[in-house]
């Protein structure tokens, strides 16, 4: 079993790439300390893959999360405090994982990664 984390970001933002790798580090990081810590020390000797998705709005970022959820996934949303470019409250970004990677992949697999 292959195990890795992906972080779902929203394009519509338009968030600038410092904004942006900060949420996604903000998701990643909270869904580590929701995981399983047998699944954790386990991808952490794997090298921590990650990637890094898009979807173009909140309704698809919840649709996703949802997923997840529903699935039986850890996932962690983030929701951004409004000090500096977005209101507060909003929706950035989703992690899911670490786990098995054609777990996550039922759910993420069609979408494209970030560029």
């Amino acid at each position: 079993m292959e195990l890795k984390q992906v972080i779902v970001v929203r394009t519509d933002l338009k968030l600038p790439k410092g904004k942006m790798s900060a949420q996604a580090a903000h998701a990643a990081v909270e869904a580590v300390l929701r995981s399983d810590e047998h699944l954790v020390t386990n991808w952490r000797k794997a090298g921590m893959k990650k990637v890094v998705l898009k979807v173009k709005d909140d309704k698809e970022l919840i649709r996703y999360f949802q997923d997840a959820k529903d699935k039986g996934l850890t996932a962690a949303m983030i929701t951004d405090a409004g000090r500096t470019i977005v209101l507060p409250g909003t929706m950035t970004c989703i992690a899911i994982g670490p786990d098995d990677e054609d777990k996550i992949d039922e759910i993420t697999g069609t979408l494209t990664m970030m560029g």
